[in-house]
Formats: structure tokens, C-alpha cells, sequence
């Protein structure tokens, strides 16, 4: 895991190429719904506290999702199988 922070296009393209609900992600992070709904339509990286962009980040990482790029150069994302566990 990078600390790059995600912004809220890269959450939304995450969740959109798992195929899961906000309350899905919700469910994953401990993160609520509505808070995770702000993230996704704010410009750029969200204000974010208590750890949340962490939390989705590390839920969609676990996922196969592989964040690149920078928020203020070209950010994006990877989409690939989940590492296995041991």
C-alpha cells in the first residue's frame, strides 16, 4: 500500500470495476455509506479522517485493485486478480 491518497474518481472507478455497491464497500471498510457517496463526487482527493481512505483503500487493494499515478498527475487504476492468502 502506497500513501498516495485516492481520489474520488479512483474510488468510484474501484467500486465500479468490482462490481460492488457502495454498501457493499460500506460493509468491507467500516466506512459509512454516505461518507463513502461524498468521497466519490468530490474533486480530487476528499478531506478524509479516522483512517477511511486508508480503510478503502487497503479493501479495494485486497480486491486486485492497484492504484497508479499521482491525484495531480494522471491517476488511475489496475485491475487484476487479489494477491492470495497464505
Amino acid at each position: 500500500m502506497q500513501d498516495v491518497p485516492l481520489t474520488g474518481r479512483q474510488i468510484r472507478a474501484a467500486r465500479g470495476a468490482l462490481n460492488w455497491s457502495v454498501q457493499e464497500l460500506a460493509d468491507r471498510t467500516g466506512v459509512g455509506t454516505a461518507t463513502i457517496v461524498r468521497y466519490e463526487v468530490a474533486e480530487g482527493v476528499p478531506k478524509s479522517r479516522k483512517g477511511n481512505l486508508a480503510a478503502i483503500r487497503r479493501a479495494l487493494e485486497a480486491a486486485g485493485i492497484e492504484f497508479i499515478g499521482a491525484p495531480d498527475d494522471r491517476p488511475g487504476l489496475r485491475i487484476g486478480v487479489p494477491p492470495r492468502q497464505p
